[in-house]
């Protein structure tokens, strides 16, 4: 036993009741049908001409049913006598690279079979102008040079980083989605205390250049699943896309306690955010241009997502890591998300111990509590799935009185492998 694990050998760990966090659940029943209800409406399809090549900008991750959602907008294109071809639209996802975010739509299930249209991917761009405080604005040269009319598909959400009328969306799709790269580079390099004014502001000057028709916007409810679907004009997005925001803000699922001592999270990925763990729902903003969420006095990562290829970005907003999510870090990948971004501090390595207890153990005895067998240890799969999490003895009665949790399992001992990492059952 090395010094650091005789340290807190001693600290009690809690046992742990499985709960129900109850959220509504509306959601669209037949995306399709509703999809191709709005894409025929007017201001939707009727806007392309029979022959216009038709670029379809996708990219976004952990979108519910995007491959879906392609696959209907392509046949609707198709069907009044377009031609349609999918660009890829990831800032600097996929490393890159034109073939590494290919790659990542076929991850989300968007290829040529599932969706009907070509995957036209490349890095390179073309600088449209610049905005007035001298940021370079690039579009993707595929998209600018060979189509007639230019769709983006995205969700609405809260982003992780910054606070504005306009966070996640249809214009940050555009401006650093179809901006690529160098795009996203750009839009970041001044910080985001300025992103609510770069990111419309240079999707106005691409779709001021550019022939983009309309978005198809989604937002999702506390699951994850969409319940609104809406074909947005482009002349529009600038005045639709706050309302929207809001309502998926409302919508966003939550941890129900307000102060926690210990949240642990058995993954993080790029698959479940673009910051490994979504801060709105941790509390843990890469910025300080951000907040919201509950008061976390300790946080525990535990591993990474086998989708996010060992980009950990996120795992510096952690006080505490197991060696193995730390061995699985692909370091090059992780640091270029920064680099990119602009915000290392995600980044950075936490204290790592050798498995999940010892990390547990390190925040039960640093979380700034007199008796550690009362500690507020809230544990989750992951930021996505919050329907059903574990919680410590010490929050049960307050569970017990909430009007929105269901305790589903009686407290009990956590479980863990021959190495001491947590076993899952979620």
């Amino acid at each position: 036993m090395g010094v650091l694990e005789a340290m807190i050998e001693n600290i009690p760990l809690p046992k742990t009741a499985r709960i129900r966090q109850r959220f509504d659940a509306t959601r669209i029943e037949d995306v399709a049908a509703e999809l191709t209800d709005k894409l025929r409406q007017p201001g939707g399809v009727d806007r392309i001409r029979p022959g216009n090549r038709v670029a379809i900008a996708v990219g976004s991750r952990g979108v519910d049913q995007i491959a879906e959602l392609t696959r209907v907008t392509v046949a609707e294109v198709k069907r009044v006598g377009g031609e349609p071809f999918i660009v890829p639209s990831m800032g600097s996802h996929g490393g890159a690279t034109a073939e590494g975010q290919a790659e990542v739509l076929a991850q989300l299930g968007v290829t040529e079979e599932t969706v009907g249209a070509p995957i036209r991917s490349s890095m390179d761009v073309v600088q449209l102008g610049a905005l007035p405080n001298g940021l370079p604005v690039y579009a993707d040269r595929i998209a600018t040079e060979e189509a007639d009319a230019i769709i983006v598909i995205n969700r609405v959400k809260p982003h992780t980083a910054f606070r504005a009328p306009i966070e996640s969306g249809l214009l940050k799709m555009i401006s650093i989605g179809l901006g690529k790269q160098k795009g996203a580079e750009a839009t970041h390099q001044l910080g985001f205390g300025l992103m609510g004014e770069n990111v419309p502001a240079m999707a106005e000057m691409m779709m001021s250049k550019l022939p983009i028709i309309f978005g198809v916007a989604t937002v999702e409810n506390a699951f994850d699943q969409v319940c609104r679907i809406e074909v947005v004009p482009a002349e529009e997005m600038r005045a639709r896309e706050p309302e929207l925001l809001q309502e998926a803000k409302a919508r966003m699922p939550r941890l129900l306690f307000d102060q926690i001592d210990v949240l642990v999270i058995d993954w993080i990925g790029k698959n479940i955010s673009g910051d490994g763990m979504d801060p709105n729902i941790t509390g843990r903003f890469p910025t300080p241009y951000a907040h919201g969420g509950p008061d976390v006095n300790k946080m525990v990562v535990c591993d990474v997502t086998p989708h996010s290829h060992g980009n950990a970005n996120g795992i510096g907003t952690a006080d505490f890591a197991s060696q193995r999510i730390v061995d699985k870090m692909d370091r090059v990948a992780t640091y270029a998300n920064g680099l990119t971004s602009t915000v290392v501090a995600p980044t950075k390595i936490p204290t790592t111990l050798p498995n999940d207890r010892y990390a547990l153990k390190a925040a039960v005895k640093t979380c700034n509590i007199l008796d550690y067998t009362q500690v507020r240890l809230v544990r989750i799969k992951d930021t996505l799935h919050l329907g059903e999490i574990e919680i410590s003895e010490a929050l049960l009665t307050e569970a017990q009185e909430h009007p929105d949790i269901e305790v589903l399992i009686p407290a009990r001992e956590l479980a863990f492998d021959a190495e001491g990492n947590l076993i899952a059952d979620w």
